[in-house]
């Protein structure tokens, strides 16, 4: 590709491609516009108040995270609103609102079993048209329904319709009533299967069923995993020398880790031993940029040019 340069002569112009212009002595600088190469993504943030001994507004909420985010170098997180609403948990209406204005910032619906009806499905699905949310979360185990159900269906085919993701909780629950039978990983096989075009994200990597989780991101193109929520708080030396060998130990298994998402779980683990974590894997640059950026950006249609 030649690049050209007009030089003023007067009234005229000199064009000149690159050859030319250093030919004749004349030293640039080129500017471009490209995008930095290491970015980071944070698909798995929350503004809940988990200190409900005290009530935090939205607004201090969201500046805390933009704020740990700005410390941490974070150039975007998804904020995943919850599958209850009260004082302490904003709705998905109430977080789309919040945001506005935000350019680092996207929102995933999160969708109760139990509780939702018709209005949430006109709401959803008015928010998906007007590209107000960049998925759906489902909460598996902290509600008592396996993946597959029935009552989702129409969730699921509007996700596939407006080709956005689905994310589930899988694992380990946060609180001591779940029940992890709902949150076992290899139920996500089944929708994968029946839902083929559904691209789903299983949370936590299934921790601590991790290998299970490893078996259904390999055997279906349609699902990936996110490394949120490994640890309360920082990772200890040893519990992080535990999950990197769990980690690249998916990898080696499942392949090239383009189904593999950067997220925290914030404010419930911290970014900064997460970002610790991360240089910590054993892999090639490019491998983890797929990692920390690249997969989520292409997965959520996230617009990096303009961060």
């Amino acid at each position: 590709m030649k690049l050209y340069c007009f030089l003023p002569l007067k009234r005229y112009y000199l064009c000149l491609n690159l050859n030319e212009f250093t030919q004749i002595g004349i030293s640039f600088t080129l500017t471009t516009n490209k995008k930095k190469l290491n970015m980071i993504i944070d698909v798995h943030t929350h503004i809940n108040n988990y200190h409900e001994d005290r009530v935090v507004s939205l607004e201090d909420c969201l500046n805390n995270l933009t704020d740990t985010m700005l410390a941490n170098n974070v150039d975007y997180s998804l904020v995943l609103s919850s599958y209850k609403v009260n004082e302490h948990r904003p709705s998905t209406r109430q977080v789309v609102e919040a945001i506005k204005g935000r350019k680092n910032l996207g929102v995933v619906s999160g969708i109760s079993y139990l509780h939702y009806d018709h209005r949430d499905v006109r709401e959803i699905s008015e928010y998906l048209e007007n590209g107000f949310i960049k998925g759906l979360k489902f909460y598996p185990g902290y509600e008592p329904f396996y993946p597959n159900d029935i009552r989702f269906k129409l969730m699921y085919e509007m996700a596939v319709e407006y080709d956005v993701p689905v994310m589930f909780h899988s694992g380990d629950t946060y609180a001591p009533n779940g029940k992890v039978k709902y949150s076992h990983p290899l139920h996500i096989d089944d929708l994968a299967v029946d839902y083929p075009d559904l691209k789903i994200v299983i949370c936590h990597v299934g921790n601590p069923w991790i290998k299970d989780c490893m078996e259904v991101v390999y055997k279906n193109k349609n699902v990936y995993a996110d490394i949120s929520g490994l640890v309360l708080g920082n990772f200890s030396d040893k519990f992080e020398r535990y999950m990197k060998n769990e980690i690249e130990e998916m990898i080696t298994y499942a392949g090239d880790p383009n189904y593999l998402l950067y997220g925290t779980d914030w404010p419930i683990s911290n970014m900064g031993s997460y970002l610790k974590f991360m240089n910590q894997l054993e892999l090639a640059e490019e491998k983890k940029e797929l990692i920390l950026w690249k997969n989520a950006a292409k997965l959520f249609k996230i617009d990096v040019e303009n961060l």
